[in-house]
């Protein structure tokens, strides 16, 4: 397992942390996300045999969310 700490512009509240989380949780390959509103970031412990950094960015990507790594 890999941890990283992606920053995330776009989100206006806390739902919108709580959908990010619940869309990168359900992708195979991630294990935990913890997308931090006031922060402005998530961070994500993923299997890195299932999926990689780019994939995580055009998820979170297509949710609207300005994303890059920290």
């Amino acid at each position: 397992m890999q941890k990283k700490v992606f920053k995330i512009k776009g989100m206006h509240c806390s739902a919108c942390a709580m959908d990010i989380d619940g869309e990168l949780e359900d992708t195979d390959g991630i294990n935990i996300s913890n997308t931090n509103y006031a922060k402005e970031q998530t961070e994500v412990e993923f299997d890195e045999q299932k999926i990689n950094e780019k994939k995580i960015v055009e998820i979170v990507s297509k949710l609207g969310y300005s994303i890059s790594l920290d």
